[in-house]
């Protein structure tokens, strides 16, 4: 059996190494000159940062865990979560909703009262189902906490209006907070929330992409780079793939991992109705900031900024505090994400303007006196970062994805399939198909 797999990022990898082991033959297409796709990294005057945002190795899927911590061997270091909220000029602990304490008194006390409000109307059945994911944050956190922090992070984050969203997905991934757990919080009694994130893992060297080589190790003479497919075709029992050169890759077997938005125009035939259902399908791009600092910084992983007023960028890593590596002696680094559009306003910021936006939000927060502290920047843009489950979502990844099964290519990945994966639930989602 060969299998033809297009994209070299996370997932690509990761099929094509455990189809490989089990001894089949696999080719990997990936159109840019390096693999590892949102999970590159890059060192620049003895700073390492990740140019597809910040990432880091957890998990609650201890099958997963294991797998990308082994494939790391001896390059891997085991941190302590340290994750804040800034919040009205203060550090909260995050979640929100276990740092009440943090708060003023008055702020406090509209996030308590209102949780508990919004709890008893629940109970009395006084509140309606939700219908949009910024019904869901008012329904479950309260007033207090939705427009406090929830509802302003999210569409921050999201770069889209919550309401507008589906809420189908949030099952699982923001859960309810405990009655229990509220109430300890605005007491000051120290409570956890997502405490599968309280330790995580990050290579010793080389950033998040030193995981991606890793993985690929075994299979480094089956992955071609700078080989963009433009088109795709089952011919008999075979499929036939035209690279951007002319020349043609043969397979019995086809995996995209590759965003649906580019899979789609390499197909022939392709009925309008499925054309128009994949182009509805909404995502957003991100710009990543790096700052060298010539001072140290606290010891926070990262750090979330619901404040439109301190500028564009919704989170800030510390990637010197992952490892010992990613800065020199002395210094330290900074990671700022910023949501947009590829095209729009913000994305369309030159490296410059970008830069001094990022460095303007760093004085205002405190964490540097001024420029003449930035030792080196670094900006890189993303066009395909986060999917957006928007009210209409349902509706046209069924239609794209039943297309697609009934021309026998199988979806595979975070924009081939069209969810809103981490990269554990990237490795779950293969190990899961490879076992079917």
């Amino acid at each position: 059996m060969t299998t033809v797999i297009l994209g070299g990022g996370l997932t690509g990898l990761t099929v094509a190494r455990l189809l490989h082991e089990r001894g089949e033959d696999v080719t990997v297409l990936e159109k840019e000159e390096t693999i590892g796709g949102l999970c590159r990294s890059r060192t620049q005057d003895g700073f390492t940062f990740d140019t597809g945002g910040s990432h880091i190795i957890f998990s609650r899927d201890a099958e997963v865990l294991s797998f990308m911590q082994d494939v790391l061997e001896e390059n891997k270091d085991i941190r302590e979560r340290n994750t804040k909220i800034f919040y009205k000029g203060q550090f909260v602990k995050y979640p929100f909703e276990n740092g009440l304490a943090d708060l003023s008194a008055e702020d406090r006390f509209f996030c308590l009262n209102e949780y508990i409000t919004t709890l008893l109307a629940l109970e009395r059945g006084d509140l309606k189902e939700p219908e949009n994911f910024k019904e869901w944050i008012y329904y479950t956190f309260g007033r207090g906490i939705a427009e406090s922090y929830m509802v302003p992070y999210n569409e921050k984050i999201w770069n889209y209006p919550t309401e507008n969203m589906s809420l189908h997905w949030v099952d699982g991934r923001i859960p309810r907070p405990p009655v229990e757990d509220i109430i300890r919080s605005a007491c000051g009694i120290e409570t956890e929330g997502y405490t599968h994130q309280s330790i995580f893992t990050y290579p010793i060297a080389g950033g998040i992409e030193a995981m991606i080589h890793a993985i690929a190790k075994p299979i480094r003479s089956f992955i071609h780079t700078g080989t963009a497919v433009v088109s795709l075709r089952k011919k008999e029992d075979q499929w036939e793939v035209t690279l951007a050169d002319g020349s043609v890759v043969l397979a019995d077997h086809c995996i995209s991992t590759i965003p649906l938005q580019h899979l789609l125009p390499c197909l022939e035939s392709v009925p309008e109705t499925i054309r128009a259902a994949c182009n509805a399908l909404k995502y957003n791009s991100i710009i990543c900031v790096g700052v060298g600092l010539s001072k140290e910084l606290p010891s926070y992983s990262w750090l979330y900024v619901p404040e439109k007023e301190l500028g564009a960028f919704n989170r800030i890593s510390f990637p010197s505090n992952f490892s010992v590596t990613t800065s020199p002696d002395g210094c330290s680094s900074v990671l700022l994400e910023i949501t947009c559009n590829k095209g729009d306003e913000l994305y369309n910021l030159s490296d410059t303007d970008v830069t001094d936006h990022v460095i303007e939000g760093l004085i205002r927060m405190g964490f540097i006196s001024g420029k003449e502290e930035v030792v080196t920047t670094t900006v890189s843009r993303e066009e395909f970062a986060y999917v957006v489950y928007d009210l209409a979502y349902q509706k046209n990844i069924k239609t794209v994805r039943e297309y697609c099964e009934s021309q026998n290519i199988d979806l595979l990945g975070r924009f081939s399939e069209f969810e809103y994966l981490n990269m554990d639930g990237i490795i779950r989602h293969v190990f899961d198909y490879l076992n079917a």
